[in-house]
């Protein structure tokens, strides 16, 4: 059997979307908040169910409310989870030459200890075993979102995501690099810098700039940078880095006016996720900026119907729509 793999774009077809079911008390302490977000997590998955299937992961205690709370839209797995963010914790799939399916194993293990993950951490394990196909080691900890990948050639990543003493501790750059592209089987990897220990994720790359064909990358920017916010001044020097290295970037704002104020909530209109006919987009309340970015998707993706979907609890968290869902790559 070969062990050369690659990982098909996300805007490949998909078998189906994984998410996962938050539910963790020592994360989500208040009450209140905890169901906002879980009701968060439901309206993405029926949504997403009406152009592909949806696995939602959680232990058997919280079936009865998943269905419920999906109106019976998803499938339910028996595998339980801590947190939601399917992006970092679910499995990197991959097919080899002859089209089998593997997960390349990129070990979770809570953005560098960050958050205790004692069954995030097996999820891509546990969906390998339930598929029966290999899971595949790599040497690397880290997620999923702190890799984008165009499904050929290019890989991009912000450095702060890897090279950290909580992820990869004295593993040179040269050979994460190497890593990465084995598993990914891609050829180049562009890197930006980042920012090192402002968020839970050290500056995932989802969160500002998305490959959405070979080569062409979709960044979004704020519209007037504050220098002296260390992730607007990370987010420019990306852009010069991605300019430079010869993909086309097309840049959309960031919104400016939104419904949660708060400092650290991520805005990110970058942050969709690619479906079977459709792509499903954070709204943030600016209109103006909210149909900027549904139209420059519209180009990027022709004959996808764009869905926009207030996701405002993920944002609150540091994250978005594409870190709360997984795509399994369809059957060959």
């Amino acid at each position: 059997m070969s062990d050369t793999y690659h990982v098909p774009a996300e805007h490949d077809a998909h078998e189906l979307t994984f998410m996962q079911w938050p539910n963790d008390r020592a994360v989500y302490d208040d009450p209140v908040f905890l169901r906002e977000v879980q009701q968060t997590i439901a309206r993405i998955a029926r949504t997403i169910s009406d152009f592909e299937p949806v696995i939602m992961l959680a232990g058997k205690q919280h079936h009865k409310q998943i269905k419920r709370m999906t109106k019976g839209a998803v499938e339910i797995w028996d595998i339980p989870t801590d947190d939601l963010w399917a992006r970092d914790s679910g499995p990197i799939f991959a097919r080899n030459d002859q089209g089998a399916l593997a997960v390349q194993n990129i070990q979770f293990n809570g953005w560098g200890g960050k958050q205790a993950t004692p069954n995030d951490r097996l999820i891509a394990s546990r969906i390998a075993q339930e598929l029966d196909i290999p899971l595949n080691p790599t040497g690397l900890i880290g997620e999923g979102g702190s890799t984008e990948h165009d499904g050929a050639d290019y890989l991009m990543a912000h450095q702060s995501s890897w090279k950290n003493d909580n992820r990869n501790p004295d593993m040179p750059l040269e050979e994460m690099e190497a890593r990465l592209l084995k598993a990914y089987g891609a050829k180049k990897i562009v890197w930006g810098v980042g920012v090192w220990d402002l968020d839970i994720t050290d500056y995932h790359i989802d969160s500002l700039a998305r490959f959405t064909a070979p080569r062409q990358v979709l960044i979004n920017l704020p519209e007037e940078p504050d220098f002296h916010d260390p992730f607007h001044q990370a987010a420019l020097d990306t852009f010069d880095i991605l300019k430079r290295s010869g993909l086309e970037v097309e840049v959309i704002p960031e919104p400016n006016f939104r419904r949660v104020k708060a400092y650290d909530f991520v805005a990110s209109y970058a942050n969709y996720y690619v479906c079977n006919g459709a792509v499903i987009v954070a709204q943030f309340g600016d209109e103006r900026t909210d149909e900027i970015a549904a139209n420059a998707l519209k180009q990027h993706y022709p004959g996808r119907k764009i869905v926009t979907l207030n996701a405002d609890a993920l944002g609150e968290l540091g994250g978005g729509i594409h870190c709360a869902t997984q795509q399994m790559p369809a059957s060959t």
